[in-house]
């Protein structure tokens, strides 16, 4: 007697019985991507056909993701704006179309992995007939396709982020990829190191599986992607020499560029120097130079079954990013100081940052204070107010900010009373802080500025006080703030809402990153010549030996946490910090003000009845509406 499907479901097995036995296709990754992969014009600069040969230096790497070949193990120590998340994707849609398993990709957090499948991955599977035919259709009712998983025959690609425990356990994977791991924490949800957690998931496939670990280094001796590409066989990309012939690295020790008679940067002649006959080689041979590149180790490895590879954005297309713009972008990070110089190498190079212990002496400090010849010197255009609640008093700093980020103090004073009062009590420091920030200063023009920026500490054991004087002020641009430790934090958080006591009115509460802060203080307080990012000081009340002492009171220092190492800040025994403490402030004040000053930006002379102070409500609504987009004190 026939039953009803069993027919259809019988044949359903046989087929999938045979799929299993059928071996991978003899077939490579890159010339799969040359023919199927096609890039949607909503997120590639070159919309198209994917064409390796734009990036050849990939077409090994993608060779050895492909089935047919033995590395299982792949890391990629790299700079960006070298085409490798699209090598990823590369890799994944050849996973969907012809060597389909249990795929796993991991970002640094979720949110990440929200932007990657919406931007990247989603499109490329739209505009690609050859995947747009195997994944699932999205549908409201049914899992196959979602945001993080998509399924497919005989497979299904799920997104996680590195700080869920619950994603890295989601299910097991043949295919893993671990994007950006130097911005993995070291331990997610007291589960563990989120690489090992991710790698279990493939101990079931060791047999056939492929693992590819990519970033930008960090810094030296605690970058992950520096401390697996050291147990690779360290491959790098040599080219020839389109004049002698002889194969050598893109090394920025050997990119250089000319000076006129004055001094002056002429970027229009960087070019690289040949390592053997001296030559000047042109960027314009960089894309027959990369054609015939190879990828050759530099060191052993005991295991053949992992590979290292590390390239910098010298080795970018034509197009994409030039030596021109890695030299301007040289003396620009150069001249900003060590945080921008930091980034440069990071990103550009493809190399860790050396850091040490970093302390300051405040006496070099104090000997370059100077007389200023206003109130407000020449170069500032606006002010920022930095404010550290202590238990019988405030103390506040007043900054001023010009181009570049030169900073010059303006005022630094201590508001004595109980937090715990009342603002509209007069003898409060509440109240005090108030005429401060109504209070005008002027310039050597005649010109009254105001504090358009400021940032209250609400961190410590006055915080409904904080709220309670902040609220109301967000026109003023007045809020609260809360300081959070982490080296990778930045120095500004978007605000979450707060409420403030009985009342259902909110306010602002803004996160600062204090490390991120202190680290760029300090760089910018080692700097020795007037310019952007240097750190002015005046010869006057408030700006004694004391204040140089505080400002110079914590260290930075390599400690190892649960067996982790990694840079802490620390105060130096006996000495007071709340100077650092509102410098701090008074800098995320900035970055949270950041919007367009144009008309401030060239200030015009101007008599004292002539210029009304800066109104910060006025320029509040004069800016209502406007899109957000980089502040001056930030343009290079």
């Amino acid at each position: 007697m026939d039953v009803p499907g069993l027919a259809s479901g019988l044949e359903h097995r046989r087929r999938g019985w045979r799929a299993g036995l059928t071996p991978d296709p003899d077939y490579s990754v890159a010339d799969w991507a040359d023919r199927f992969l096609i890039l949607s014009g909503k997120t590639a600069s070159e919309p198209g056909h994917y064409r390796t040969a734009r990036t050849p230096y990939l077409r090994e790497i993608l060779d050895a993701l492909s089935p047919t070949s033995p590395i299982e193990t792949v890391v990629m120590m790299k700079g960006n704006q070298i085409g490798w998340t699209q090598a990823i994707l590369c890799w994944l849609g050849f996973t969907i179309d012809r060597a389909p398993g249990p795929a796993l990709l991991v970002q640094p957090t979720v949110d990440l992995a929200r932007r990657m499948s919406r931007q990247r991955i989603k499109p490329m599977i739209d505009d690609s007939p050859a995947l747009r035919s195997k994944v699932a259709e999205a549908k409201s009712r049914d899992g196959g396709n979602t945001t993080f998983a998509k399924e497919f025959q005989g497979g299904m690609l799920v997104l996680t982020g590195s700080n869920s425990a619950a994603g890295l356990r989601s299910l097991p994977a043949r295919y893993l990829a671990l994007d950006e791991i130097d911005g993995y924490p070291r331990d997610v949800d007291g589960e563990g190191d989120p690489v090992e957690l991710a790698k279990a998931r493939t101990d079931t496939f060791k047999r056939n599986r492929k693992i590819v670990k990519g970033s930008t280094p960090t810094v030296r001796g605690i970058s992950r992607i520096e401390a697996d590409f050291q147990e690779t066989d360290q491959r790098r990309y040599f080219v020839p020499c389109p004049k002698c012939g002889v194969f050598q690295l893109i090394e920025w020790d050997r990119i250089h560029w000319d000076k006129d008679e004055k001094g002056r940067h002429l970027f229009r002649t960087v070019h690289l120097e040949c390592s053997d006959c001296k030559a000047r080689i042109s960027e314009r041979y960089k894309r027959r130079m990369l054609e015939a590149g190879e990828w050759r180790p530099t060191a052993e490895c005991d295991d053949p079954t992992v590979r290292g590879y590390h390239l910098s954005a010298l080795y970018s297309p034509l197009g994409w990013y030039s030596w021109e713009e890695a030299a301007r972008d040289f003396v620009a990070a150069k001249r900003a100081g060590a945080h921008r110089l930091k980034t440069f190498v990071n990103l550009k190079l493809a190399q860790t940052w050396e850091e040490e212990g970093v302390s300051l002496e405040p006496e070099g400090l104090i000997e370059r204070a100077e007389q200023y010849d206003a109130e407000v010197p020449e170069g500032v255009l606006v002010l920022t107010i930095g404010v550290d609640v202590q238990d019988d008093r405030l103390e506040t700093e007043i900054v001023g900010w010009g181009l570049h980020e030169e900073s010059w103090g303006i005022d630094r004073r201590t508001l004595w009373g109980d937090p715990g009062m009342s603002e509209r009590e007069p003898s409060s420091p509440w109240a005090a802080l108030e005429a401060l920030l109504s209070k005008t200063w002027t310039t050597k023009d005649g010109a009254r500025l105001k504090v358009v920026a400021a940032c209250v500490d609400s961190g410590g054991h006055y915080t409904q006080s904080v709220y309670a004087f902040v609220k109301g002020k967000a026109m003023r641009r007045v809020f609260a703030t809360k300081g959070v430790t982490g080296e990778t934090r930045p120095i500004v958080t978007s605000p979450a809402r707060r409420k403030t006591g009985r009342e259902r009115r909110h306010v602002e509460l803004f996160t600062i990153g204090v490390d991120s802060a202190k680290t760029l203080i300090y760089s910018r307080l080692g700097l020795k010549d007037p310019g952007p990012g240097y750190c002015h000081f005046p010869i006057r009340e408030g700006y004694g030996a004391d204040f140089f002492t505080q400002l110079t009171a914590e260290r930075r220092e390599k400690k190892f946490v649960r067996g982790f190492p990694k840079y802490v800040w620390t105060k130096i025994p006996g000495r007071r910090n709340e100077s650092l403490d509102c410098r701090v402030l008074a800098i995320a004040a900035l970055f949270i003000l950041n919007p367009v000053f144009e008309k401030l930006a060239a200030p015009k002379p101007v008599t004292p009845k002539a210029q009304a102070p800066v109104d910060p409500f006025a320029l509040a609504k004069a800016t209502r509406g406007q899109r957000r987009r980089k502040g001056f004190v930030s343009d290079y």
